[in-house]
């Protein structure tokens, strides 16, 4: 408990002189740079009770999401692909190579222009920088099994199915939890970034992007909040969902 309640003592204590600093050499206009965190946390209190809140937060989540798992279902299935067949390897790395090469914002202004609803755009560009990184891992954690388990599999004619599942799973789950550990940060931040640049009607991009130009910062850092609080939960729960699969695996 002291971890966590110590360091954010420490940065909203360093947030707050920051805050009081930048007002005392603004003559009171240092919201404007730089709200204090009270300030910060009276609008999300004064947003948290709006339905367009909760409705923007959970399209928000759910559009990304969706991308996040196509994606690392994407990403796993190239690496399958690419280990175990020549000829998928020769075709795919290149084109996940190039995907991993392309910034974020050259994927965000393609897809508006080739999608067909502005919905969907955040989707798609969170789901293509997750895929690199799960093809990366899984790859990794594909060649990096054991021969030896390999040798004792094809010593005991253990079938393919038996084989995936007993020798080649084990191995690659930790590759595969830290693909998607990593991914889910990604996904977030394209997410959202692709949201400001596109706009959907309930979005948290959207409203980051309407306080900006209203210069309601408290707005801003209140939108940036729900944000990285979201990506905590779901950076948590996918935590457990992986830790009760390990500890089935033992």
């Amino acid at each position: 408990m002291l971890r966590v309640v110590i360091p954010l003592a420490f940065w909203l204590g360093v947030w707050q002189l920051a805050a009081f600093f930048i007002d005392l050499r603004t003559d009171g206009h240092g919201a404007l740079l730089l709200p204090a965190p009270l300030l910060v946390a009276g609008r999300l209190w004064t947003l948290g009770g709006q339905p367009a809140f909760w409705q923007a937060a959970a399209t928000s989540l759910g559009r990304i999401f969706a991308g996040f798992a196509g994606g690392v279902a994407a990403g796993a299935l190239a690496a399958v692909a690419t280990s175990a067949l020549r000829g998928a390897d020769w075709v795919l790395t290149p084109a996940v190579k190039v995907i991993r090469a392309v910034p974020v914002a050259s994927f965000i202004v393609l897809v508006l222009l080739w999608a067909p609803t502005t919905g969907v755009v955040p989707a798609i560009v969170a789901g293509l920088m997750v895929l690199p990184v799960l093809w990366g891992n899984v790859s990794k954690g594909i060649a990096q099994t054991d021969p030896l388990l390999l040798e004792a599999a094809r010593a005991y004619r253990f079938g393919r199915c038996k084989t995936v599942r007993l020798v080649y799973l084990p191995s690659v789950l930790p590759y595969f939890a830290s693909g998607c550990a990593t991914g889910l940060g990604l996904a977030w931040k394209a997410g959202v970034a692709a949201e400001v640049l596109c706009q959907p009607k309930l979005a948290i991009g959207t409203q980051l992007y309407r306080a900006k130009i209203t210069l309601e910062t408290p707005d801003l850092f209140a939108w940036t909040l729900v944000v990285i609080a979201l990506s905590f939960v779901l950076e948590y729960a996918l935590g457990l969902v992986f830790a009760r699969l390990g500890g089935g695996k033992r």
